[in-house]
């Protein structure tokens, strides 16, 4: 049983990258952080290729200069202080120079140091092949070698210089920044770009012995390392790269690696590094690590038990950690890291989602609510006659608008419309625009119009037709006399929506639609389109993901641990179905109490105490995790929480996905093993 849970798991999620999301700066879309006036390019907006370096250390220039104008200006401050001598920096440089700004080139170590610390011989991709960035410093090589010089002649040919320094902290305000360096005065500039890369410190093993001068986190010459014994470390292209030169200069290599097998490398570095497995020219050990690095020997732990190898350099290639101290000091926001504050926002809007959903939906806050007649339970009273005629229009409103599911539907359809219109003016495609106007009409039209004011008034008036009444919305004793919640049935599919199913009859209008909806419609759309068809395009909560979410997706958490999450909604799916079926067996056995009293408690809590009053479907799935966490984590985790790991809609929509047309595959022969695919 476990063993089939686990091959299901890995054919509908695990099996997919669950690379996680580097913490870096906040940036918007002109570069600029958190703090106005310092813009962060280059790696650090979170794409590693040079060609994107190149441009976007160009357009933060050009954004400087545009927002200092042509007025006069002071002589002790620089127009721009620029922190980092690599592509992106010196391509700023440039732009800044051509843009008569004065500035300055600050620089740790040497000028394109990152390329410079690449192995000798190295292949360097200059992606995307069709892409010329902005800016007159340009890159065509594909060697190490050829593209510094490359790169070398066209700043000697301007005329740039680099200031050898190291910058601790950012200080000060817009015009007003002070660069404080390890040593020296510090530089006053007006605006600062940061372009120092992914130059922190490397990643470290954690194992007695990492301090020897025999190990390195960089490979320069391969030749260096000719008759001696060498353990590579990493599972990247990098650390592939290094095994393969060392054992063409004639080094001794094993290369170790803590997973079975390797799933970030190029398939050309893969293919010959297999071959040079197989011939015994370099030693493969899936899974290991290193537990100890001793002076003439390393240990090991392998899944044949521990292992002792001679050793003479090790080269621990596994990556380096971003510069995240600098812009902590510098007090410059980092993408989804939280704060003390954060945390505390976090614990007070949740408490507030608590609140809003026990009101919303008929719990104890709305008893207490309505017990003393506060608004709008008192909107009857309040209007006076107006509510006593039903088949005008305010009095439709009055009856729908003297409970809490009325409002909380009108601030929602608000809010899709107010933050719809701010999306489509900030994003101006055709796409966008048809997509968001699709979701803005849907949901004030069909989920609030509709069963709100505009059924009821043709009911009232006598102009909705018995044969479509009856079936789909049921006689009641409360509200409009009709069951017109029901009518978010005809957007909102089985099992997002499980009610129009759940009832004690059953409503063969609605089984007939929900199946259509839920086994024919959705299926054939996500076949021809995709699964954003329904999520984009129709669903409410897509709507608010879209549009009030739409500053926030890019805080969607990603990782292992969290690609295995996504099975929680397989979980509420699970449950969907079991009540279901529970359902279907209550009206093939009528009259069967204990079932009836099963689903009751199951459903809604009726007939339930205590604790266990809460322990149901609406409770725990509706009102806490489409409602309470859905919501509550909306601008910390991103508005798509509660449809990526719990929508049981969702989780089946990941099933029909599975057979779709479309897919998303990786072009490894581009990949650049930045580990971040999700």
């Amino acid at each position: 049983m476990f063993g089939a849970v686990k091959r299901y798991t890995r054919w509908l999620h695990t099996c997919w990258p669950a690379g996680t999301v580097e913490t870096l700066p906040e940036v918007d879309e002109r570069g600029q952080s958190s703090v106005p006036g310092v813009f962060v390019t280059g790696d650090l907006t979170g794409i590693p290729l040079l060609k994107f370096s190149l441009d976007t250390g160009v357009r933060a220039a050009r954004t400087v200069a545009a927002e200092l104008g042509d007025g006069p200006r002071d002589d002790d401050r620089l127009d721009l202080v620029i922190l980092g001598g690599g592509v992106s920096g010196m391509a700023a440089a440039r732009e800044a120079d051509r843009l008569g700004l004065s500035h300055v080139v600050l620089e740790a170590s040497e000028p394109f140091s990152t390329l410079v610390n690449f192995p000798k011989g190295k292949p360097i991709y200059t992606y995307p092949a069709g892409m010329t960035p902005e800016g007159d410093l340009q890159v065509t090589a594909d060697v190490k070698e050829a593209l510094i010089e490359e790169l070398e002649t066209q700043v000697a040919e301007a005329g740039l210089t680099v200031r050898s320094a190291r910058a601790v902290r950012i200080a000060g305000s817009r015009d007003d920044f002070r660069v404080e360096l390890a040593e020296g005065e510090p530089i006053r500039g007006r605006r600062v770009i940061v372009a120092i890369g992914r130059s922190g410190n490397y990643r470290k093993l954690g194992v007695p012995g990492e301090e020897r001068d025999k190990v390195s986190n960089r490979l320069i010459d391969p030749a260096d390392f000719a008759g001696q014994h060498v353990l590579v470390v990493g599972g990247g292209d990098s650390a592939l790269e290094a095994a393969i030169a060392l054992c063409e200069a004639d080094a001794t290599v094993t290369l170790s690696y803590r997973k079975g097998e390797f799933s970030r490398p190029k398939p050309d570095n893969l293919e010959r590094l297999t071959g040079l497995v197989r011939q015994g020219e370099i030693e493969l050990l899936l899974p290991s690590e290193v537990t100890e690095i001793g002076e003439k020997e390393v240990h090991l732990a392998t899944q044949d038990g521990p292992r002792t190898l001679p050793n003479d350099a090790v080269f621990p290639l596994i990556g380096r950690e971003p510069p995240l101290d600098f812009f902590r000091r510098s007090g410059i926001a980092l993408a989804g890291e939280m704060t003390a504050r954060s945390w505390t926002m976090l614990a007070l809007f949740v408490a507030f989602c608590t609140w809003l959903y026990n009101w919303k939906s008929y719990g104890s806050i709305w008893s207490w609510w309505s017990a003393r007649n506060w608004f709008p339970a008192n909107l009857p009273a309040l209007v006076g006659n107006a509510a006593a005629d039903p088949t005008t229009l305010l009095g439709t409103i009055v009856i729908s608008a003297h409970g809490p599911s009325f409002w909380y539907t009108l601030a929602y359809s608000l809010v899709v419309v107010i933050f719809g219109i701010k999306r489509i003016r900030k994003r101006k495609t055709p796409y966008i625009t048809r997509q968001t106007l699709t979701l803005m009409a849907i949901q004030v039209v069909p989920l609030f119009l509709l069963p709100e004011i505009l059924l009821p008034q043709l009911n009232y008036h006598g102009w909705l037709p018995a044969w479509i009444a009856d079936p789909l919305f049921p006689e009641v004793t409360y509200g409009h006399g009709r069951e017109f919640w029901r009518a978010y049935g005809l957007i909102l599919a089985w099992p997002l929506n499980v009610y129009n199913l759940q009832t004690l009859q059953p409503l063969p209008a609605w089984i007939v639609i929900g199946f259509v909806q839920t086994f024919v419609l959705i299926p054939a759309g996500i076949y021809f389109f995709g699964k954003g068809v329904y999520c984009g395009w129709i669903c409410s909560c897509g709507a608010l993901a879209e549009t009030l979410g739409d500053g926030f997706r890019q805080k969607m958490p990603h990782g292992p641990r969290w690609n295995r999450l996504n099975m929680l909604g397989q979980g509420v799916l699970a449950v969907a179905v079991i009540l279901l079926l529970l359902r279907i067996a209550s009206w093939i056995f009528p009259g069967t109490s204990w079932l009836d009293r099963l689903l009751a408690v199951s459903m809604d809590g009726a007939g339930a105490g205590g604790i266990w009053a809460g322990l149901n479907y609406k409770w725990t799935v509706d009102v806490l995790l489409a409602g309470i966490l859905g919501y509550g984590l909306y601008f910390w985790y991103s508005g798509r929480v509660w449809c990526r790991f719990a929508c049981p809609l969702a989780a089946l929509m990941h099933v029909y996905a599975r057979f779709s047309r479309f897919r998303i595959l990786a072009d490894k022969k581009k990949c650049i093993s930045c580990n971040v695919c999700t």
